[in-house]
């Protein structure tokens, strides 16, 4: 909305200082501030809310330390990161581009499945709140949108030699020239085209790219027409497994919110060279046209999750509950996939994944054991993994911080992928 107010001020009146909105750099860290302010300022207003309303934490008693003092803590406060999202994003985004369009309908459609799974077991007291079934419909429908937005609207494209393109007989929305100066001195002139393709980034392979449509070959000159029965499906997969990754390791004060702002802050680095044509050339790259705007969602994000950790470090004043959790993997999930960078996700949510792996080992051994042997016996003291070190005796705040460190270094890893090859 900004954006466009101050474009306007500049194009009509030349109001010095207006175009300092043009610049992307300028509106994420503007982004960053408010969201920041929204979070930490009105979050307060949110909780006093949810505490009078009686929007409290249902506990089991599962053994767990500092668990019992929990109890009664306000729930659903995700409401908090969505709006501090939200505002910040609809004040400072072109909302004419496509991937803020998306990441929009993302963290709206993620938040409502959230809500309502939260509202149902704090206000019909139903502990196992929305069906799982719903939960899947709503991450298909997610990944519907996605998968096939990405398929066939105009403005998802991948810049690349105008050769490659008609060689693969893609859709070539625009074709240029461009002219490079080499270190002799020398102009050369090539050929570039703005292509619809299902191309996406392989982390430490040289050539560094793969198209799904690769995968169909045996579909000849229709591979690229059917290549939605192959993509979406897998698009599908990530939605679902991210925001139901996202969602198990939300389990002590600070640890969900804290990763996802370190993810999401790498996400936007990851977005920026992908969106800047001299970066991107650099690195040797996908370079995707119109994705920088997404260093200014993604400062949004980050500020969100960091302005909510002011009341959600340990010991918590509210819970995001999957308002919150929901929402953030949703998000991850589809910066990553509008990023080309979805194959990255095993190392830059590893934490997610390890915490989702545990939960599936745990209960698949409990059950072939049992079958086997009569009795379900475990892998883990408790799952997911967090719960484990719990029971070990470690204080959830060493877990969290440690948790946030292996984080770190998952997406500092991340970030050398673009090198290492």
């Amino acid at each position: 909305m900004l954006y466009y107010i101050f474009e306007f001020l500049q194009n009509n009146y030349d109001l010095p200082g207006a175009g300092l909105f043009q610049f992307i750099s300028f509106r994420a860290g503007l982004g960053v501030l408010i969201s920041l302010f929204v979070a930490t300022v009105f979050g307060d207003r949110i909780i006093r809310s949810l505490t009078r309303r009686q929007v409290g934490e249902t506990v089991r008693e599962l053994g767990l330390a500092g668990q019992v003092q929990k109890a009664g803590t306000p729930t659903m406060g995700g409401i908090i990161i969505i709006v501090a999202i939200l505002v910040p994003c609809l004040l400072v985004a072109r909302l004419d581009n496509i991937y803020i369009i998306l990441m929009l309908i993302s963290t709206v459609w993620m938040a409502v499945i959230g809500f309502v799974d939260d509202y149902i077991k704090v206000f019909k007291k139903n502990k196992e709140g929305l069906q799982g079934k719903f939960k899947v419909f709503g991450q298909i429908g997610l990944g519907l949108i996605i998968g096939f937005t990405m398929i066939m609207n105009d403005d998802v494209t991948v810049r690349m030699p105008y050769q490659d393109a008609v060689d693969q007989e893609l859709t070539i929305v625009k074709s240029f020239e461009l002219n490079e100066t080499i270190y002799t001195g020398e102009v050369l002139t090539r050929k570039v085209a703005y292509a619809k393709t299902t191309l996406t980034n392989v982390p430490f392979f040289k050539d560094g790219t793969v198209s799904y449509s690769d995968f169909l070959f045996f579909l000849g000159k229709n591979r690229n027409s059917l290549v939605w029965l192959l993509f979406v499906p897998i698009i599908i997969f990530i939605v679902t497994a991210v925001s139901n990754s996202a969602n198990l390791t939300d389990g002590l004060d600070g640890l969900l919110a804290g990763l996802s702002a370190i993810i999401g802050a790498t996400l936007g680095l990851l977005a920026y060279v992908s969106g800047n044509t001299i970066t991107a050339e650099y690195l040797n790259i996908m370079y995707l046209p119109n994705i920088g705007e997404l260093v200014i969602y993604a400062g949004c994000f980050v500020g969100a999750c960091t302005g909510f950790l002011w009341y959600n470090a340990y010991p918590a004043r509210v819970f995001m509950g999957d308002t919150g959790s929901l929402a953030i993997g949703g998000i991850i999930a589809a910066m990553a996939i509008l990023l080309r960078k979805e194959l990255l996700l095993p190392i830059l949510c590893g934490i997610f994944f390890v915490e989702a792996l545990s939960v599936i080992i745990q209960v698949s051994y409990f059950k072939y054991s049992k079958k086997k042997y009569g009795e379900g016996r475990r892998v883990f003291l408790m799952s997911p993994l967090h719960h484990h070190y719990q029971k070990k005796g470690m204080h959830e705040v060493k877990i969290v911080t440690r948790f946030w460190i292996v984080g770190i270094i998952l997406a500092i890893l991340s970030i050398i992928t673009l090198k290492i090859r």
